[in-house]
């Protein structure tokens, strides 16, 4: 029978992650699961649900065990388990919602009410952190992604994908680069000006990799055709996003915002805002929909023609939760690498100003450079995107709760 069978295979009733519960409780020891004779009896908590003290001041935790139906909860004493992460955050939950309710100490058992909330918020917490993961397995660079949510229960975005570069719709066409620098060194010795050179521009970075053109200036990088390496100093953008950051959301009715987990030097770049290529045409029809909607993800790219425009409504990148303020830190300019249409650059958003570890990321949707200080990037309160030299803008109709001293409170 063994030898009729050999090659032969069945597809598991259950994902690879939700195996190890089941074997723990036959007793089945497995090498490529970590169950072994010597941890067989220990079982994985998946949250906390309730606590309770009694008269000897024994404490107890009623557990969700991971691969388990909740009618197999149990409660624990606080001498069993060993998950002092997840003891921590039950405790950092209860106490915020027992000052929501006004009280101060912890009773010796909860209320109903309450035991209800720290279910609620570890089962958001839970949908949040796998989605979390999903975001760090499909990002192509190098800043890792967090997601956060001590506001409310609100999950996940539902129709969003997160992508790395434009997808392009239907009908549009990218035209590659057709040559590339010979430069042995872009920066210290740029043949022909390189490839900014070529296209009768300037170099855009210093050597630390900072901007040092002004804002509305458009920005040429080497591209894949070039003779330089991934290391060459005009090779920016195409490297990715280089910090940390989280989605976290906000307390103001503002939805989801990005901040950053590390210090941001000025001038640097931060990320692209990505999303789904479509024609001005299709933009103003899915613009309608969005107007109603009170929120909207079109950018127009008017660098020469407003033919094109992304958006990110369902396909983005960690620009989609990116909030407006009329007082930002991110500045847009126009990237081209590889490809040489001028009617599709790319959107990249550099750093104003240094940013501090923690500081939520906001850029102007409507922004204008100030004509005075045309070497700054500071904004002009006339509010017209239009007005900004060879700038993309951002379709917005929505009232204004950025909060800064120089809001204008409505974006038209």
């Amino acid at each position: 029978m063994a030898e009729n069978l050999k090659g032969c295979s069945v597809p598991c009733k259950l994902p690879w992650n939700e195996l190890e519960a089941p074997c723990r409780s036959a007793g089945l020891h497995c090498e490529d699961l970590g169950v072994n004779k010597a941890n067989v009896n220990e079982f994985e908590v998946e949250f906390l649900c309730d606590y309770k003290k009694t008269k000897e001041e024994k404490e107890f935790y009623f557990v969700k065990w991971r691969g388990f139906p909740e009618s197999d909860n149990t409660w624990e004493p606080k001498k069993n388990l060993k998950c002092a992460k997840l003891i921590k955050q039950f405790h950092l939950d209860l106490e915020k919602e027992l000052k929501r309710h006004n009280r101060r100490s912890i009773p010796n058992k909860l209320d109903e009410e309450v035991s209800r909330f720290l279910v609620q918020k570890a089962k958001a917490r839970q949908c949040l952190q796998r989605w979390e993961a999903q975001l760090n397995q499909t990002r192509n660079s190098p800043g890792r992604i967090f997601v956060i949510n001590d506001v409310d229960f609100e999950g996940p975005p539902k129709n969003f994908t997160y992508i790395n570069n434009y997808q392009v719709g239907q009908g549009i066409v990218l035209d590659e680069m057709a040559v590339g620098c010979d430069c042995k060194n872009c920066f210290e010795d740029p043949v022909n000006g390189c490839c900014p050179g070529a296209s009768l521009h300037r170099m855009a970075y210093n050597e630390k990799g900072q901007l040092r053109i002004r804002a509305g200036k458009p920005i040429y990088e080497c591209n894949s055709r070039c003779s330089c390496g991934p290391d060459c100093p005009n090779r920016v953008v195409q490297r990715g996003i280089q910090f940390d950051m989280c989605i976290f959301k906000t307390e103001n009715g503002r939805g989801w915002g990005v901040r950053t987990l590390q210090h941001i030097r000025k001038n640097t770049f931060v990320m692209e805002y990505v999303g789904e290529i479509i024609t001005t045409d299709e933009a103003e029809r899915r613009g309608h929909v969005y107007d109603r909607q009170g929120s909207t993800y079109l950018f127009d790219l008017d660098y020469v023609e407003d033919v094109y425009t992304v958006d990110a409504a369902h396909q983005g990148n960690i620009s989609h939760f990116v909030n407006h303020s009329c007082n930002p830190n991110l500045q847009v300019f126009n990237v081209f690498i590889d490809n040489i249409d001028e009617r599709l650059p790319r959107i990249a958003l550099f750093s104003t100003r240094a940013i501090r570890a923690g500081e939520e990321l906001t850029f102007d949707y409507k922004m204008q450079i100030d004509p005075v200080d045309t070497e700054s990037t500071k904004m002009d309160s006339s509010f017209s995107l239009a007005g900004l030299p060879s700038s993309p803008k951002k379709r917005i109709r929505v009232e204004c709760r950025c909060g800064s001293d120089s809001c204008r409170k409505y974006l038209f």
